[in-house]
């Protein structure tokens, strides 16, 4: 565990087993903070013997120590100045928990991937140039180490003297070795072409070496075939021209150029190849947080693109630095371990009806994050479909009122970022003995405007409520969040939906759970004319974010898996394992890069390879008719 464990076996005789154990368990969570370098700890504990265990075993001075403040409070005066820096400790009944607050955020740490001639070489100068992160690719590392002479860099020497490729463990350790540099650490880092194996991605996933990002550039082969073809070199200053998009500068040049070895058609074809290989066979590691540029496109467009997500990634670690708290019970200290990503996985006890408030604001927060991304990525026609029990109005009248907390929780967030959003209900649609609206509809918009949107006058100022038209859209209005908006029997809402979106612009409008089927018309039978146009309309929203539980056919329990997407990952399915009495956990099975199928679910839940020309068949067949 370290200094900070060791100097606490020293110094812990002076307090009793119980003392000592509690204060084991907050120094195990302190040092995973140092080693996730945290800058600033603030650690309530209940008791003053446990603070002044606590405070006497902080006195070590440990390499790279988080910052650590003691604050004096009314029950206790404390003082005690360390080496290095300070700490926040002080007695709290009733609680044992372990508080972390980050002050400084952590640098970027991105991964870029690109065939021969996608331009990554370009990108890799602009990004370290504006975001100052080290750049590093394992050509230069191995040149480097075996210059130095170093003993990694000897056996390298001899696999590269002897025409063989150096083992992966080797170039791992060289490349997790040149990012524990003090210059990567501080400033972060951009890993260049590299992992181009499976086993070298989870070489580098054991030892938890894991980007923020993985940017790949794509380029259609026939382009990067001109590119690669079209290049020449000048032997004399080693540059490189091409023969239309870059050509030298006068004749003399021109004359002297020549074609690299590998620049034939024949060999570009095979490593474009090799290049695909390589990057189909580590999209599962890093599937998650993987964004696409096109790149074929003019450099200064292409890191525009580069450079909007950097920035966004850039902001949200200072935005958790200023106000993200990890509040730790002590009896989870034990099972903490950094995770591969921002989300914590599904929670459990889905089963149980109602749902915990714990697990509502989950998905409360969940759905919250991908409309976020979705809009800050420039998407402006969004929907969200969540189906679980407690926000399935479907099930019960009585859960509307659920999913309209989501919807208030999505539009406070947004007005707190400044913008000014519409909530919008449907009206009566209809005329006669039609008119009317849904039954999980009624009454919403009044308790809408009766809901708890805060003390700092939000409501009609940053947010107002709506109805579903192109009147109900001013001048003003930022954003649109409209609640279930659905057709019902003998009405259509798309037409005044329709109409909405189109007075919108360019203005985003998100969809919570839409029912945009048709439904039959007033005189009875399907509506016909302007069918296709709708159901076009209606599929020209992008889910942002997609959520439904698994069961067997015809039944509402037990729950047997999930489909997740958030936005802009991939449709990840899950399947439920019961572990023990009254504990389970979901294994994820596949993913998917577009959303799946009843037929593709049904393969992955039997093991089976995805056979399309089949029929959907088995205990999962059913889904062909939800998907």
């Amino acid at each position: 565990m370290g200094n900070v464990l060791e100097a606490f076996e020293l110094k812990s005789h002076k307090c009793t087993d119980v003392i000592t154990a509690e204060a084991l368990a907050c120094l195990r969570g302190i040092q995973m903070a140092k080693d996730l370098g945290v800058q600033k700890l603030i650690v309530e504990v209940d008791n003053l013997e446990l603070a002044n265990a606590l405070i006497n075993s902080l006195s070590v001075n440990f390499s790279r120590c988080p910052q650590l403040s003691h604050t004096p409070t009314a029950h206790c005066q404390l003082s005690s100045h360390h080496a290095c820096g300070h700490a926040a400790i002080k007695p709290k009944p009733l609680r044992k928990t372990l508080k972390i607050v980050s002050s400084t955020a952590e640098p970027l740490k991105v991964m870029i991937s690109g065939a021969p001639a996608s331009g990554k070489g370009t990108q890799c100068e602009m990004i370290s140039q504006k975001f100052g992160v080290v750049h590093i690719s394992t050509g230069d590392i191995l040149r480097a180490e075996v210059s130095a002479g170093t003993e990694i860099g000897n056996k390298a020497k001899e696999y590269m003297n002897s025409g063989r490729l150096v083992p992966d463990e080797i170039v791992t350790a060289m490349v997790t070795a040149r990012l524990s540099l003090k210059d990567a650490k501080e400033k972060g880092w951009l890993l260049d072409g590299y992992p181009r194996s499976s086993a070298q991605a989870e070489s580098l996933e054991k030892l938890s070496v894991r980007p923020d990002v993985y940017v790949m550039l794509e380029v259609p082969d026939d382009i990067l075939i001109d590119r690669c073809v079209g290049r020449r070199l000048d032997p004399l200053t080693g540059k490189i021209y091409h023969v239309k998009n870059f050509p030298p500068e006068n004749e003399e040049i021109k004359e002297r150029l020549v074609t690299r070895p590998d620049d034939t058609e024949e060999k570009v074809k095979s490593r474009l190849e090799i290049y695909k290989n390589n990057v189909e066979s580590i999209l599962s590691t890093y599937s998650d947080i993987m964004f696409k540029i096109n790149g074929n496109r003019p450099k200064e467009v292409v890191f525009t693109e580069i450079d909007s997500l950097l920035l966004r990634l850039q902001k949200d670690k200072e935005e958790k630095s200023k106000s993200g708290k990890l509040i730790i019970n002590e009896n989870q200290l034990d099972k903490l371990s950094p995770e591969k990503n921002n989300w914590r996985g599904i929670p459990t006890r889905l089963n149980n009806i109602p749902h915990s408030r714990e697990i509502r604001e989950y998905f409360y927060e969940d759905v919250l994050q991908a409309t976020k991304r979705a809009i800050e990525a420039g998407k402006t026609r969004l929907k969200v479909e969540i189906s679980i029990p407690e926000l399935n109005p479907e099930m019960d009248v009585y859960r509307i009122g659920t999913l309209m907390e989501l919807v208030r929780i999505i539009a406070l967030s947004f007005a707190d970022d400044g913008k000014r959003v519409k909530v919008c209900v449907q009206g009566s649609m209809g005329e006669g003995a039609l008119a009317g609206m849904p039954l999980q509809l009624a009454g919403t918009r009044k308790i809408l405007e009766f809901m708890d949107w805060g003390d700092d006058g939000a409501m009609g100022t940053f947010i107002n409520i709506g109805s579903i038209g192109a009147n109900e859209v001013d001048e003003q209005d930022d954003m649109y969040i409209l609640l279930a908006p659905q057709n019902a029997v003998g009405n259509c809402i798309i037409g005044d939906l329709k109409a909405m979106t189109d007075a919108a612009g360019h203005r985003p409008v998100v969809l919570v759970n839409p029912k945009l089927k048709d439904v039959p018309g007033s005189s009875g039978i399907m509506q016909t004319m302007g069918r296709e146009e709708r159901l076009k309309y209606a599929a020209s929203f992008e889910i942002c974010y997609f959520f439904r539980l698994l069961y067997y056919a015809g039944t509402q329990y037990p729950i047997m898996g999930a489909l997740r997407m958030s936005y802009p990952y991939e449709y990840q399915l899950y399947k439920r394992v019961d572990e023990s009495p009254k504990e389970e956990k979901y294994v994820i099975l596949s993913k998917f890069e577009k959303r799946p199928s009843g037929e593709e679910i049904n393969d992955a839940f039997e093991g089976k390879v995805r056979d399309k020309a089949k029929e959907s068949t088995g205990i999962w067949g059913f889904f062909s008719s939800i998907f």
